[in-house]
């Protein structure tokens, strides 16, 4: 049985104080029947580890280098996330592919990254709202996900969280219904199937794309849907607890 994960990615939003309110927040609000996470801007990591210390909440980075290391200004590494106390990162966020021009080859590279050093690869897919018109999220999903399938051992997928995301329901208010969602996540499920049926079966696909408190529980309900990656609403302690208890 998968169990349910919700992310908060907090994108480029907060300070210090803020995020110390917002973790307050939370914590006082947890719920314990499914996994939280939260990935706050890279300056934030190391305070946010610290104030989730005690708590069953995992940290996670918004970004990671395609590198190792070496002369890559203003690149944050997987080794670095990692002594640092991160458990995962996004990878492939639409947001990194439409305006920094991430491809599915780097997408590749940063997920190997994160496997090398012991990290969850978060790994973003979805279609425009053009994409979507013409029909082709299927296409789009089979595409952004076929490096995945081809390159990686069956074991790597031990360490991968999908996360489906429609670019034109993100930050927009606009949400793809639970029926259309639930299609597009049970034809991921059956592209992992090219990979094994224990692959298919245990990999967690989230919903991201104006997740909001007020129709989690029905996103959720779908059986190929195992939780949400949250952009705005993981800003509000609330909205965001109100999601997990969803």
């Amino acid at each position: 049985m998968r169990r349910l994960l919700v992310a908060g990615n907090w994108k480029m939003n907060g300070s210090a104080e803020s995020a110390e309110q917002l973790l307050k927040g939370i914590a006082a609000q947890m719920d314990d029947r499914c996994d939280m996470a939260v990935f706050p801007p890279f300056p934030y990591l190391t305070q946010v580890r610290s104030l989730l210390k005690d708590t069953a909440i995992q940290v996670g980075a918004q970004n990671v280098a395609a590198e190792e290391q070496g002369a890559y200004t203003g690149e944050v590494s997987a080794t670095m996330l990692s002594d640092i106390g991160c458990s995962m990162a996004l990878v492939g966020h639409s947001e990194r592919r439409t305006l920094y021009g991430e491809t599915n080859d780097i997408v590749l590279q940063k997920t190997r990254q994160l496997l090398a050093n012991n990290l969850t690869a978060v790994v973003c897919i979805g279609e425009t709202l053009e994409e979507r018109k013409a029909g082709r999220e299927e296409a789009v999903a089979a595409e952004q996900l076929a490096l995945l399938i081809e390159q990686l051992s069956e074991s790597d997928w031990d360490s991968i969280i999908l996360a489906y995301e429609p670019v034109w329901a993100i930050g927009t208010g606009e949400t793809a219904t639970p029926e259309q969602a639930q299609a597009i996540h049970a034809f991921i499920r059956s592209q992992l199937q090219k990979v094994s049926a224990a692959v298919a079966e245990k990999t967690r696909i989230l919903y991201g794309g104006s997740v909001k408190a007020a129709n989690a529980a029905e996103l959720f309900a779908q059986p190929d849907i195992d939780g949400g990656l949250v952009g705005g609403a993981s800003l509000d302690a609330n909205e965001f607890t109100g999601i997990c208890q969803a």
